[in-house]
């Protein structure tokens, strides 16, 4: 068993003041494999008191000096990704080689993106060409408060941790809870790097304790957090008397819509196993398909083919498989989903209740497909955070905008298309965050983030730099 009990404040490995001990569960073996401490109010008014006393000093470092701590901790990062990759598998269920490659991966890209971002960034300039002695300057905003997930670890927890020491703030990071190894992890880098005693900290904790209290501290100037809009809207509203800025990262129910004129078989497959993909648990997993009447048919068939194929396995094991979801409570949520959507009509054409064939411990769940679903469905409308999919039709494309944008989120929109007059034309329309169409990634360093109920602000690159800086103009210097 893993002790990882202690915290990291103002530089130091330092015992809870007010914590309980809390035990990380394996998700595949449902078994406690380390403990830390949920942390109290003593313990995360400490890490504010560190991070308040170091921000005069960090705030002011060059932004030359900022990237070359950076690039330390990436250089001891890609050193250590391996172990990260191994962690997260461990912590959250993630197949080994998908968390190897993508989860721990994920940090080393977006530090690159942060370094080149700063190193673009220009933090005072002239208002505009013309006009004297008028400056924009840009400023740290302060100390802030980092609140991360359990599903995407440390794409989460570098997103905000390398945007805040790029724009010079100091912080608090409170990973979640259930996946807390892979921060530690991270804490371990980032005092290797040699920053500033103070400039970062880490205080493990649950939202309601930490969380809450990070997010009402007067000393905070700035809350990022990431999770459940449920959640986002309980930060909010704790960060209001105090006046803070509040970025917030939150759910989605993602539309994939699917015309008949583009390779029907290779889009509806990649949509489907995009939908699988890390046991479901991506917050802009596209799960609502939306398929043009006339190939309807055959993206069921095909859609409910992959359901079948896609492999569900232990995460210590190599290969293209799902692992488990991350916590019992999760498997129990995915459960009612799936008995929602049989309970309402849906038509059930692969997957279902119950755990996989063969499979009688640790929280693994069937990836499932529905059909016929309807708009007003519960699997429809809400966010289920697991490998399910449901399929509607539409007859036009208005039709098919109008379901896509059905919904209280707006992260993400996915276009299946051969027309590219038409992909534009419906990716105006849509409203959401991030547009993809034909499966095209996102550049490395372009805005995270969403419309509506899926958030405020963005992350990544130079946006996620700009939710930690204040603005100020300066008048009358020559």
């Amino acid at each position: 068993m893993l002790d990882k009990t202690k915290f990291y404040i103002n530089g130091s490995w330092v015992q809870s003041l007010d914590g309980q001990i809390f035990p990380v569960l394996n998700p595949a073996t449902e078994c406690a494999f380390a403990t830390i401490t949920l942390g109290g109010t003593q313990d995360a008014e400490g890490a504010i008191a560190a991070a308040k006393g170091a921000f005069p000093a960090w705030s002011v470092t060059s932004s030359d000096e900022r990237s070359s701590y950076l690039q330390k901790l990436l250089d001891i990062y890609i050193k250590r990704n391996d172990e990260m990759g191994a962690t997260i598998s461990t912590e959250m269920g993630a197949p080994i080689d998908m968390a190897l490659r993508d989860q721990a991966g994920a940090g080393v890209g977006h530090l690159k993106s942060f370094i080149r971002a700063l190193g673009a960034m220009k933090f005072q300039r002239p208002l505009r060409d013309g006009i004297e002695g008028q400056d924009i300057v840009f400023e740290a905003a302060g100390v802030a408060a980092l609140i991360t997930p359990w599903n995407w670890p440390m794409n989460q927890v570098v997103l905000k941790v390398g945007a805040a020491l790029a724009a010079g703030c100091t912080m608090v990071l409170k990973p979640s809870e259930i996946a807390p190894m892979s921060s530690i992890l991270f804490t371990e880098m980032v005092h290797e790097a040699g920053f500033p005693a103070g400039v970062f900290n880490m205080v493990n904790g649950d939202g309601v304790g930490v969380g809450t209290f990070l997010s009402s501290h007067p000393d905070v100037d700035v809350v990022s957090f990431t999770g459940s809009t449920r959640a986002g809207i309980l930060i909010s509203k704790a960060a209001a008397d105090t006046v803070k800025t509040v970025s917030l990262e939150l759910g989605g129910k993602s539309p994939n819509l699917v015309f008949d004129d583009c390779d029907v078989e290779k889009a509806v497959r990649m949509g489907a196993a995009f939908c699988f993909n890390n046991t479901g648990q991506s917050c802009n997993a596209a799960t609502r398909m939306i398929v043009q009447r006339s190939i309807y048919d055959q993206a069921v068939e095909i859609a409910a083919a992959k359901a079948d194929a896609t492999k569900v396995d232990l995460p210590s094991n190599a290969g293209k498989h799902i692992g488990p979801l991350v916590s019992e409570a999760q498997f129990e949520k995915v459960q009612r989903m799936i008995q929602s959507g049989i309970d309402e009509g849906a038509r059930l054409v692969a997957g279902g209740v119950g755990r996989p064939e063969g499979i009688n411990r640790g929280w693994f769940v069937k990836p499932t497909v529905f059909a016929d679903a309807k708009k007003d469905m519960t699997i429809v409308r809400e966010e289920i955070f697991g490998p399910v999919l449901a399929l509607m039709p539409f007859d036009n494309e208005e039709e098919g905008i109008s379901l896509a944008n059905d919904t209280p989120y707006g992260l993400a929109a996915y276009i299946q298309t051969g027309d590219m007059g038409r992909a534009r034309r419906v990716a105006a329309k849509l409203r959401a965050g991030m547009i993809q169409v034909n499966g095209a990634s996102r550049a490395p360093g372009s805005p995270f983030g969403g419309y509506k109920q899926s958030g405020v602000g963005r992350e990544g690159g130079f946006w996620g730099i700009e939710e930690f800086l204040e603005i100020k103009t300066i008048s009358g210097i020559a």
